[in-house]
């Protein structure tokens, strides 16, 4: 007795193709006709072999070269239309040349060429011995052929499917912020990937408040690296400086706002701006109805009217951004008027806020040594400096644990910048001032402290970044002690970030 082969292959089925009944086996390379395959090859002199592989990109590169010249030469076409496309309700009138640009409307064209009637190859030798478009004035040499296509993408209006089939034809069409995502939706659909890149380049020099959202979603949607990033990086640098201050806040999704959060590149003015510009998030994600950004005092009023049973973060409405406030440093917020503030909203857990007062009294008591803070890149108490365009000298003071700073931005000539810190004594400020009101007041001669400062500004769509390294150095009163190292940068970009991370580690 025989035993049944359990591997025994599956019997492949054949399929009908062509007019004619010819019929061939469907899990090869082709599935469409090989006598009208071997047809179009002889015509357009391509190897069999290799067509049988991808035909339709072959053939479709072939006219692509073929028209390459004349599309360069002549930006509009002349002559009578000979193709049809029926799109969105729309009949458009085109020219063979012009579609070859775009991979859809190329396979559209030549399948309806194979099956428009038997004289396909006669029409194919023709549009192959064709003359350049200005040389055309009678009238057209093959008949017009009508396709279809059909649009799903509600991105895709008519407005912006007519702008991008102009640049079948035109180098040089004019986009707008509010019609980029539709021509870049329609060139998704008819692989035309020169104006598919045109709108992504355009979109990277065109990011605001208003845009990023969309222009992150696009680049996701469309898996483009580059756009996604660059729309992460310029969050990164002006969520607390220019969109925290804006309704369009309310607009950055929650995932985009978290890698923001976790980014090294994240710049903000101090932790507590970075804090209230994450609380303005969620105010704006629970009050739809808001068309203007609050007060801080009327969203402070707004977190303390919810039920003392528990914080806001472990309340239903709250566990789900938890993740975003585990990204703050809120160790880096020392005032005891602020930490009140939070107390009273109660919008973190209790344990949150006993960890960071009871981290500042060790710090306090050991004479300022940040010993619960090790990692300088995630660690490490932020500040930062704007420097705008009509600065020539712009600085900030700042206090930590009873030592003050100033951290500073010179401008030398057009493209010469200067940042440094410095140690200042408490006799020096202006009191009373906000930073010393209230402030404990370190006699110590010498400060031993971490740093890192680093720079970034915008030229020509590009992110240049200055840093120094970690340095660990000792800061006393006089000079040269008293200043750190000093970041120079040569640049045209405005504004420039600067950034200054510091910890003071045990001595």
């Amino acid at each position: 007795m025989k035993m049944l082969n359990p591997q025994r292959k599956t019997r492949l089925e054949r399929r009908i193709v062509g007019a004619t009944n010819r019929w061939r086996f469907p899990q090869q390379y082709f599935c469409g006709d090989l006598l009208a395959l071997s047809q179009m090859c002889k015509v357009l002199n391509i190897d069999l072999d290799e067509a049988l592989k991808n035909p339709d990109r072959l053939c479709i590169s072939k006219f692509q070269r073929l028209f390459s010249d004349n599309i360069e030469n002549s930006d509009i076409q002349s002559g009578e239309a000979d193709v049809i496309l029926e799109c969105l309700g729309f009949k458009w009138e085109l020219h063979h040349p012009q579609i070859f640009q775009s991979e859809t409307l190329a396979k559209l064209y030549l399948t309806a060429l194979i099956q428009n009637s038997k004289g396909h190859t006669k029409e194919l030798g023709k549009i192959l011995k064709a003359q350049p478009p200005e040389k055309i004035k009678e009238k057209p040499l093959v008949k017009k052929i009508i396709i279809s296509l059909k649009i799903n993408d509600p991105a895709v209006t008519r407005v912006a499917f007519a702008l991008a089939l102009k640049n079948l034809y035109m180098n040089e069409v004019e986009m707008t912020e509010d019609t980029v995502l539709g021509v870049l939706a329609s060139a998704h659909i008819l692989q035309f990937n020169r104006l598919f890149q045109k709108c992504i380049n355009m979109m990277l020099t065109r990011l605001t408040p208003s845009t990023v959202k969309n222009f992150y979603l696009a680049g996701c949607k469309y898996k483009e690296e580059q756009l996604t990033a660059a729309c992460e990086k310029w969050l990164a640098m002006n969520l607390v400086p220019l969109v925290g201050t804006q309704i369009h806040l309310r607009h950055i999704p929650q995932h985009l706002l978290h890698k923001v959060l976790k980014s090294p590149r994240l710049f903000t003015f101090s932790e507590l701006h970075l804090l209230k510009t994450l609380l303005m998030w969620v105010y704006l994600q629970l009050n739809c109805k808001v068309q203007v950004i609050p007060i801080h005092e009327t969203m402070l009023a707004y977190f303390s009217s919810f039920p003392k049973k528990c914080c806001f973060l472990e309340q239903n409405a709250g566990q789900a951004w938890t993740p975003l406030f585990l990204c703050l440093r809120l160790h880096g917020i020392t005032s005891g008027k602020d930490l009140e503030e939070l107390r009273h909203i109660n919008f973190f857990p209790e344990s949150w806020l006993i960890r960071v007062t009871a981290d500042h009294y060790h710090t306090l008591e050991s004479g300022g040594n940040m010993i619960h803070l090790k990692d300088l890149s995630t660690q490490a108490m932020r500040f930062g400096l704007l420097f705008r365009q009509e600065y020539t000298t712009y600085s900030e003071r700042i206090s930590m644990y009873g030592y003050f700073f100033e951290i500073k931005g010179i401008k030398h000539d057009t493209t010469s910048y200067s940042f440094s810190m410095q140690r200042i004594r408490h006799t020096d400020l202006d009191c009373p001032t906000p930073i010393c009101e209230h402030s404990a007041i370190s006699l110590r001669a010498e400060r031993l402290v971490k740093y890192e400062i680093r720079a970034q500004t915008l030229v020509d769509g590009r992110w240049q970044e200055f840093r120094t390294n970690q340095i660990t150095q000792k800061f006393g009163f006089a000079k040269p002690g008293c200043k750190s190292h000093v970041l120079k940068i040569q640049t045209v970009g405005i504004p420039i970030y600067a950034s200054f991370a510091f910890i003071f580690p045990a001595s």
